[in-house]
């Protein structure tokens, strides 16, 4: 490493270890930045109005303050700082949202919109997800920007206010501030890496589609001593329906959901990354797609999960034969699913097997399409390269992401390469109580970025 490599590593890691990065941290984490309450809606403007901007204007960067073109959505606040023409552009991306704080929840001691520092862990709702990730990335800059007195590169920042109820708005906004957010490239950070300590990069996500499953007979429900065997019982006319969908061991029927992207340089990339064990949650190797590997099963292919059911009074059964039942369901799915053919080709599977009567009511709370880059691509190449030379560890480099996130409007409306560098890790507690980021991932991210940063403004890099 040159010296002056090296003194942006240091600037970084100070920041981190005189208390700064933590300080900093625990004022974002305070803005109570619920997007699923309307209530919060002041909340989430005053996040980027009073955090984000004066951030990224002490850093040279023009900011402005959108309005959401879904009226009841948060805004959107674009950040631009521009060196030259002739240099490469990053966008890049975080949101300031959170998921409901679920406050009764936490354990004592701890409260959502409190950091609270337990040895190697920092607690905070949305310090996982995604303000400690946005931070890491500013300080970064910040760092570079000490160092060397010019980043080397143009940056744009896109921070939106919604993505917790499915980024309603920003594909939009995208399209309409094509021009404003045009780049070379996305670099931004959301989600886990697979093991604490180890790097990881993605290049998009799996899509995610949740649609409720009605089997509605009648009105009211009947005695099940008068009516037992004479009335059709709708949850078990949809437990049934449901079984059709997968077989026993969670394996997908319908042939129109099973992907066919699963190629021979994806298997390569999926070669050998750890799932199981570690920081991670146990997992059940006799689920899912038998002749698949772990890793393919959750970031190669498509899966199928009922998140709840309900028929009658689950919290006070009476002896009565329902008139209803309900799931809801949803499909994960990768590059390679016809995302329109999803509900239809469900439609027609329930028909052919029986379930006429079986409704699909595809939900409103939005969904994501799946995206993914080449693992192969030059960008994708500079990244990890960056990331190896600083961390001393070659990273974990997936396709995509296990989860949904709104790639989509960068890859596909903004037609950028995307990369994304990851800051928490799987046991973070993520959309539960207790959510918290790991200081010495923190600590590795802020470097690593630094790097990165650092040597895409080299000029002969």
């Amino acid at each position: 490493m040159t010296a002056a490599r090296d003194d942006v590593l240091a600037t970084v890691a100070a920041y981190f270890e005189d208390g700064r990065f933590q300080d900093d941290l625990a004022d974002w984490v305070s803005y109570e930045t619920e997007s699923q309450d309307p209530a919060r809606a002041p909340e989430l403007r005053r996040y980027l109005e009073t955090a984000i901007a004066p951030h990224l204007t002490r850093m040279g960067f023009a900011c402005d303050i959108h309005p959401n073109p879904e009226p009841n959505a948060g805004p959107f606040l674009v950040g631009q700082r521009h060196e030259a023409d002739h240099l490469p552009t990053i966008l890049t991306y975080g949101h300031g949202d959170v998921i409901r704080a679920q406050t009764d929840q936490w354990r004592d001691g701890l409260n959502p919109f409190r950091l609270v520092e337990e040895d190697d862990r920092l607690y905070g709702r949305g310090s996982a997800d995604n303000k400690a990730q946005h931070l890491i990335n500013f300080a970064a800059m910040e760092a570079v920007l000490a160092t060397r007195g010019k980043l080397g590169f143009n940056v744009k920042v896109l921070v939106e206010m919604s993505e917790e109820i499915g980024s309603p708005g920003l594909h939009a906004f995208c399209a309409a501030q094509a021009d404003i957010l045009a780049a070379d490239v996305l670099i931004a950070s959301d989600g886990p890496r697979l093991e604490p300590e180890t790097p990881s990069v993605f290049m998009g996500s799996r899509g995610g589609l949740s649609f409720d499953l009605l089997v509605e007979l009648r009105t009211g429900a009947h005695h099940s001593g008068n009516w037992g065997g004479l009335l059709a019982d709708p949850a078990m006319i949809l437990a049934q329906a449901l079984s059709t969908i997968t077989d026993a061991r969670g394996q997908i029927r319908i042939r129109e959901w099973r992907p066919t992207s699963l190629t021979d340089n994806i298997r390569a990339a999926l070669r050998d990354l750890p799932i199981e064990g570690g920081e991670g949650k146990l997992i059940d190797l006799d689920w899912g797609e038998e002749t698949l590997t772990p890793a393919e099963r959750v970031f190669g292919w498509n899966s199928f999960a009922v998140l709840a059911m309900k028929s009658g009074i689950p919290e006070a059964p009476v002896n009565a034969i329902s008139d209803r039942a309900r799931a809801t369901c949803q499909l994960r799915y990768v590059v390679g699913t016809d995302a329109g053919d999803i509900l239809p080709a469900l439609r027609r599977h329930l028909d052919r097997e029986g379930f006429g009567q079986v409704q699909i009511v595809e939900n409103e709370d939005g969904s994501f399409a799946a995206t993914r880059l080449n693992p192969d691509h030059p960008w994708v190449a500079r990244v990890v390269q960056s990331l190896e030379r600083t961390s001393g560890r070659a990273p974990h480099i997936l396709p995509n992401l296990a989860g949904s996130l709104p790639n989509d409007a960068f890859s596909d409306i903004l037609n950028l390469p995307t990369v994304w560098v990851p800051h928490s890790y799987r046991g973070c507690s993520q959309h539960a109580p207790d959510e918290h980021v790991l200081k010495s991932t923190c600590h590795d991210a802020l470097r690593i970025m630094a790097g990165l940063f650092w040597d895409i403004g080299e000029p002969n890099a």
